[in-house]
């Protein structure tokens, strides 16, 4: 525990145990009680076996990242306890599975042992339940009442799971109750949430966003860290007749059949991370010659190859941003966190079929598979039509070259027009050309757009400014680490103006240099080994940050690590 009354909970064990499950259900008590959390998932790209680890933190005040150092460790095996023992905090417990005392002997002071697997059997549940026993410890010692605590958890579990989970945190309660366990705090707050709040990942969100600007098909291949936008639809879709999900054979099918859903008039997206983006690439290059309105969300991983495939990175800036073959309009959005997330992908599906150009939201491991506390505002996405076509009594022409660029848009089976779709370079009526004056003109036509969008970029929030507006000591950042950052912020000893980029194509090059060009001090902080956010500010604003702090070992900035590397840069 520290003075400003900011806790971190660890729960671990090996894949197969339900120790996600076990976090985000703590976290949605937590939430209850009217604490911001944030929780993160650890690991190994393995079905069973390895070690699996949710982190917890969580605070009366907006929490951006998860901490490293724990106040308790609940351990479901002993590998847990010899993995994080040495992250406890001074005044932290382990709560460890009974069995296992004679393996963490050497931290038996700071431990609570608890028959994990006897107070299952005793309830009759499955093993893997058996992390719900911690929800009762959890609750003892922190001084939540047993009444409340069946309240919570019975508010945090699906109908059909709350009897079983239920029970199993009531044998828990009062086995610490029986046992006189020391409590650990002078007790947590007993408020109650009383906004819209929610618990959501960086997935989620994302799918919801889409959703919110009215989303039709969503096409992808599981690949971690992308599987749970395909997840979450495809349960979306149960219940609605508007949305269909569906899992073809491989990567370069879920995207080419997007194309032709998205010809027939049907708002697309596809899912998949880097490496399966990669095999998208000649099909994304089709999207952008044949002008198909068209969502992808791409979430990094560590490459290359298969390198880490359950760790993060931010690796594929460059790759994403010049994806594709040839020069085309592209939009590429990152994120920071799951709130951004959300209006990202609505923002990102409307402009795609405004501005008829493909679309990426670049997520990684990190945002896509940590949950938060998130407030998501429908009647803040701002949803415009598409420009269609009006039978005028001319033949259709599909790329009608029109003074912003964009063509109005008809479907196969309107009457009166023949749609043509083509990844032949081609005149306005779609026929093959390889005539230099036309190949010129429809790549004009095509840029117009990227041109337009440009000059509209100001109604958007191309990045965004925190700490000290007036400090002339600058740190930058883009997608997840945000969290980091802002979480460092806290400890910083000096006032710093903090700038998160979000759009990477087209570049805010204005906005941006604007406000670098006065600072005394830019800190670039990147998860990747080439500082490829760097590259850009040169290529776009001849501007080079004079410090990075770089990590690429797979995991996320620890936000007090962080805070320690930039006040050693600006002390």
């Amino acid at each position: 525990m520290n003075n400003e009354k900011f806790y971190t909970v660890g729960i671990g064990g090996a894949a197969g145990d339900g120790i996600r499950e076990a976090g985000l259900h703590l976290a949605m008590m937590l939430h209850q009680l009217g604490y911001y959390t944030f929780l993160s998932f650890d690991h190994p790209s393995l079905i069973r076996g390895g070690h699996n680890y949710s982190r917890i933190s969580f605070s009366k005040e907006k929490v951006w990242c998860d901490h490293t150092k724990l106040d308790v460790l609940i351990a479901v095996n002993s590998e847990t306890v010899k993995l994080h023992e040495k992250e406890l905090s001074d005044n932290g417990v382990i709560v460890v599975e009974e069995s296992y005392l004679d393996e963490t002997k050497e931290v038996a002071a700071k431990t609570i042992p608890v028959p994990f697997s006897v107070l299952t059997e005793e309830q009759k549940a499955v093993p893997i339940a058996r992390t719900s026993v911690a929800l009762g410890i959890f609750s003892f010692i922190t001084g939540i009442p047993f009444e409340k605590m069946r309240e919570l958890v019975q508010k945090s579990f699906e109908e059909s799971k709350v009897e079983m989970n239920l029970g199993l945190a009531e044998n828990g309660f009062r086995y610490a109750e029986e046992k006189a366990v020391a409590k650990w705090t002078e007790g947590l707050s007993l408020g109650e949430r009383n906004d819209a709040t929610e618990i959501v990942d960086g997935n989620e969100a994302v799918g919801k966003g889409l959703l919110a600007s009215k989303l039709n098909f969503f096409i992808a291949y599981p690949m971690t860290p992308a599987s749970s936008v395909l997840h979450f639809l495809a349960k979306e879709a149960v219940a609605r007749e508007d949305l269909k999900t569906i899992q073809p054979e491989d990567e370069i099918g879920a995207i080419n059949m997007a194309i032709g859903v998205a010809y027939s008039g049907k708002r697309t997206a596809i899912g998949t991370a880097t490496g399966g983006f990669a095999l998208m690439q000649e099909a994304f290059s089709f999207a952008g010659m044949s002008e198909t309105p068209l969502v992808a969300v791409v979430s990094q991983r560590p490459g290359p190859a298969t390198g880490v495939p359950t760790g993060t990175s931010q690796g594929d800036l460059k790759f994403l941003v010049n994806s594709g073959h040839g020069e085309f309009p592209r939009l590429v959005i990152a994120p920071g966190d799951a709130e951004e997330a959300y209006y990202t992908g609505a923002l990102a599906l409307d402009l795609s079929w405004k501005y008829q150009i493909p679309s990426i939201v670049l997520l990684d491991k990190q945002l896509s598979e940590s949950a938060q506390t998130v407030l998501f505002e429908p009647n803040k996405i701002a949803h415009e039509e598409a420009k269609s076509w009006n039978d005028d009594g001319k033949p259709y022409a599909r790329y009608r070259d029109t003074e912003d660029g964009v063509s109005p848009l008809a479907f196969p089976g309107t009457p009166n027009a023949v749609v043509k779709l083509t990844s032949y370079e081609h005149d306005e009526e779609g026929i093959s050309t390889e005539t230099p004056e036309l190949v010129t003109k429809m790549i004009d036509k095509r840029f117009k757009k990227r041109d337009i969008l440009m000059k509209e970029v100001s109604k958007y929030e191309t990045m965004k400014i925190y700490g000290d507006t007036s400090a002339d000591i600058l740190v930058i950042f883009w997608g997840s680490t945000k969290g980091a950052v802002l979480e460092a912020a806290k400890y910083l000893t000096k006032p710093v103006k903090l700038i998160q980029v979000l759009w990477m194509e087209p570049f805010d090059t204005a906005r941006i240099k604007n406000e670098l060009q006065s600072a005394r001090m830019i800190v670039d902080i990147e998860g990747n080994h080439d500082a490829q956010l760097v590259s850009l500010l040169r290529e776009k604003n001849n501007i080079s940050p004079t410090h990075t702090i770089l990590q690429y070992n797979s995991k996320p900035f620890d936000p007090v690590e962080l805070a320690a590397k930039i006040n050693a840069l600006i002390a």
